[in-house]
């Protein structure tokens, strides 16, 4: 299996694995995903609109609104989720496992001044497979913090084409995005990130 670039409390960081050209092809691939399944901005159970626009690929999509974070089988629009892009599951396959796909790809963007507070990803049935994360378009700072609130943290630009894995000790660690470093990347023409987490679900 390939090695990871850098590990940081138990997050594997790959950096550069996706060269130009496979940038370019799996943002052709998100592309016709947001065409069927259009990007929408979710509230908070509390009620406070998240400032990333998201929508997901696989058998369950990510959502959260006054009842609470959860994986639903429908957009919120009401038609299924698309398939994930094979780009997305080569990455998987080389990285995770080739025995077991993900269910769910998550798409998040960030347009200027969005960012993604210090969370756990625990909505999940079974927290012995990692989470997948792939970057693309402007650069973003990921913090790495503790497996509970508080404490001193980390943090590590990620540039477009890079990809993490949080699996073992990093599955249940707090992380976010403080920024993007908006207008870093030629990717999307208007400027902005697009991450991409993928997870097993059942």
């Amino acid at each position: 299996m390939r090695a990871p670039t850098i590990t940081i409390r138990g997050f594997r960081v790959f950096k550069g694995l996706m060269d130009s050209a496979g940038q370019r092809a799996m943002l052709a691939e998100l592309r016709e995903i947001v065409a069927a399944a259009p990007l929408f901005s979710p509230d908070t159970p509390y009620g406070k609109p998240m400032s990333v626009r998201m929508t997901s690929a696989g058998k369950y999509g990510w959502t959260s609104d006054r009842s609470g974070y959860r994986y639903a089988d429908r957009h919120p629009g009401g038609g299924a989720w698309p398939a994930i892009p094979a780009p997305v599951l080569a990455i998987w396959r080389e990285l995770v496992s080739d025995a077991r796909d993900p269910d769910c790809c998550l798409i998040n963007f960030y347009g200027e001044g969005a960012r993604m507070g210090m969370h756990q990803d625990r909505d999940e049935a079974d927290f012995t497979w990692p989470v997948l994360s792939v970057s693309l378009g402007d650069e973003g700072l990921f913090r790495i913090g503790n497996q509970a609130r508080g404490g001193k943290t980390e943090s590590i630009w990620l540039q477009s084409g890079d990809v993490v894995v949080m699996g073992g000790e990093a599955r249940l660690t707090y992380h976010g995005v403080d920024r993007i470093k908006f207008g870093s990347s030629s990717l999307l023409p208007k400027g902005g990130r697009i991450n991409l987490t993928c997870r097993v679900v059942e």
